[in-house]
């Protein structure tokens, strides 16, 4: 009894009664006597039995559970998304079963998986940055389970019980080199990851149009793709762009830790931030307010992203089945300016 929960079949066996009136003594119904009702609650205290309320919940015809899938839970974006799920199926009374993928889309497999036998009532996803093949979410919308994809998407994946929240990256990306232009810098580089994750792609564009609507040249030796973006390619990137004969005046990278690894190698070399090289990251995690110079980024909205990505579920379960697909829900990125990018002071 010590390695397993104790059942209703172990109360029964112990007081020599059957399950089913172990089972309606727990729930004080009137066709048991007192005596035994006071019998089953004080062996069940002594064995520590606890109801499987999933198990009950199931028999209901309803799991009250969502997935919830993301590539990882470090850093400050994820863990702040889920915590806005988590948050916001609670008020609607929805416990989250949370699994992550490591960036792995055999693991993202195998979650899905999980999710399906546990019987989920809705499934909320972030892509693997390794996932190209989407025939897994396939089957989650044959069996029409709600589907809510938020950050990294399937682009054009659609049906009825299908919807997405995004941030609008393209915006946040634009915004970030835009400032960085008018900061003074003409030779920005960009520290991107994969470009068949949509994200990566649409802050990528960001970038390109930027620079063209501003009159500047894209410089290919200026633009590093990392198939994991982190502070070790950022440490690596900024050290080959150290190298070039004309080395950049400004770095954008697609997410914070690579460009924390890019500093380090700037103070390493004996430039100055932002004098000689100004820097902008995305996601605004904690510790962008805690390097020296404190890191300009795009805040990405992650527990509002969570929120609405429930939000979003929530209205796929309580909708007709004929009722017209729901519009992806795109979310206003903010940059926040701090030291590492700012160069002209205002008077």
């Amino acid at each position: 009894m010590a390695n397993r929960r104790a059942s209703i079949t172990d109360l029964a066996k112990a007081l020599n009664l059957s399950a089913s009136t172990v089972s309606r003594a727990l729930a004080d119904h009137n066709d048991v006597s007192e005596t035994t009702k006071e019998r089953v609650r004080q062996l069940a205290k002594e064995m520590h039995y606890q109801p499987n309320q999933l198990a009950a919940a199931l028999r209901r015809g309803r799991s009250k559970t969502l997935g919830v899938l993301v590539p990882h839970i470090t850093g400050n974006f994820f863990p702040h998304v889920v915590h806005g799920i988590a948050t916001e199926a609670s008020k609607s009374g929805y416990n989250v079963l949370i699994c992550q993928s490591d960036e792995d889309v055999q693991q993202e497999k195998k979650n899905i998986d999980l999710f399906m036998h546990a019987q989920v009532e809705g499934v909320l996803v972030s892509l693997a940055n390794t996932t190209q093949d989407f025939t897994h979410f396939d089957a989650v919308k044959d069996q029409r389970l709600p589907l809510v994809f938020f950050d990294r998407i399937i682009e054009g994946f659609q049906g009825p019980n299908v919807s997405a929240v995004v941030l609008n990256d393209y915006l946040g990306a634009y915004q970030a080199v835009s400032h960085l232009i008018e900061q003074g810098c003409t030779r920005i580089a960009i520290f991107s990851g994969p470009l068949h994750v949509n994200i990566n792609k649409n802050r990528y564009q960001g970038y390109l149009d930027a620079l063209e609507a501003h009159g500047l040249p894209l410089r290919p030796e200026y633009v590093s793709h990392h198939a994991d973006i982190n502070l070790k390619s950022g440490t690596q990137a900024m050290r080959k762009l150290l190298r070039l004969s004309q080395r950049p005046d400004a770095v954008f990278a697609s997410n914070d830790l690579a460009i924390v690894g890019a500093m380090q190698v700037v103070k390493e070399q004996g430039l100055r931030v932002p004098e000689d090289l100004a820097l902008v990251g995305f996601s605004n995690e904690a510790f962008t307010e805690l390097t020296e110079p404190t890191l300009t980024s795009v805040d990405q909205r992650s527990e509002q992203m969570g929120r609405t990505a429930v939000r979003l579920l929530l209205k796929l379960l309580n909708r007709p089945a004929t009722a017209a697909p729901l519009k992806p829900v795109v979310l206003e990125p903010k940059l926040i300016i701090r030291d590492s990018s700012v160069r002209l002071r205002k008077k």
